[in-house]
């Protein structure tokens, strides 16, 4: 258990320590400035981002390390050439730690598998598991706990950041409803929503599908969307994705389904109009921008926890 490559892996008491952490973190930076000193993250990218390459190199420069980016599309992995195997033990006798972002979930396991360094899935085609950590992270602090709130997902349910959310919120006793399209191309991966299935029982929540975007928003504590055009779309099939999901754009209307104390998530970038609208991403409901920096502190603690081996703080 030395890596995150899924967020379903981790115990709920293991995660609810992370939380912890990165609250401490956040609140005191300065206990923590020298706890990277000396190490170094390789950071491997195979999708492009901001906020995962931005956040992970300030955690490790703001803890006194060293972070290196490198990009799989101009090395002999990117381009068949060493296998995913032999990268990472190579990797492991250079640096502290590994954090990819990959297409491929199979490589980031791999990766993990041969590492002789703890790994970090910074996103994959199938999960997304810091940006949960992140989001639940800005939950805990919006909402002052966890259990038994329900969280709305509308949208795409057939995606990387949909799957991790039913994995984590499973595993720590959220509900959660996900209103999308009834066509198997737009629904969760039924591998995914059966894994899922198994972790609520065992910490009482309910992950709930259906296909009116205000059933799922009805009552939820937290309002949670995405992009409706990850990158792997064609470009072809954007105009009939944009017409499909039309129905689930969060916007004013939609959010009045929701709690009155509900609060709005997205992981970003948003296209804004399309899944949702400027008053709601912009509203006093919003904890977009929150959630966007708490990666930054949900980041050091990973960094913290895998590499240097810090406990969670005492309370």
């Amino acid at each position: 258990m030395k890596d995150l490559v899924s967020i379903a892996q981790w115990s709920a008491a293991r995660i609810r320590r992370l939380l912890d952490l990165a609250l401490d973190v956040k609140r005191h930076s300065g206990r923590y400035r020298d706890a990277m000193r000396d190490r170094t993250l390789v950071m491997l990218f195979e999708k492009p981002s901001l906020r995962t390459r931005v956040s992970f190199e300030a955690a490790m420069t703001q803890m006194g390390g060293h972070a290196i980016y490198y990009d799989l599309g101009s090395s002999p992995l990117g381009r068949g050439k060493e296998s995913v195997e032999d990268t990472a033990r190579v990797l492991s006798r250079y640096a502290d730690a590994i954090m990819a972002r990959m297409f491929r979930h199979a490589d980031i396991v791999a990766l993990a598998r041969h590492s002789g360094v703890p790994v970090i899935n910074g996103l994959t085609n199938d999960e997304h598991p810091t940006q949960i950590l992140a989001d639940l992270l800005t939950i805990l602090e919006r909402k002052g706990r966890l259990d038994g709130l329900t969280l709305a997902y509308v949208g795409d349910g057939l995606n990387n950041v949909t799957h991790s959310l039913m994995l984590g919120v499973a595993r720590l006793g959220l509900h959660m409803r996900i209103g999308c399209p009834d066509e198997a191309a737009y629904r969760p991966d039924p591998a995914v929503v059966r894994r899922a299935a198994r972790l609520a029982r065992a910490s009482g929540a309910r992950i709930d599908i259906v296909a009116d975007a205000r059933e799922a928003v009805r009552g939820a504590d937290v309002v949670y969307t995405d992009s409706w055009m990850s990158y792997h779309i064609p470009e072809e099939q954007k105009a009939e994705r944009m017409a499909r999901f039309l129905p689930y754009q969060v916007n004013s209307a939609l959010m009045r389904r929701a709690r009155r104390s509900a609060i709005f998530l997205h992981c970003l970038p948003a296209v804004r109009g399309c899944e949702v609208t400027d008053e709601v991403i912009d509203g006093p409901r919003s904890a977009v921008f929150d959630e966007a920096e708490n990666r930054l502190h949900i980041h050091k603690a990973l960094l913290l926890h895998l590499v240097a081996g810090v406990p969670a703080p005492r309370a």
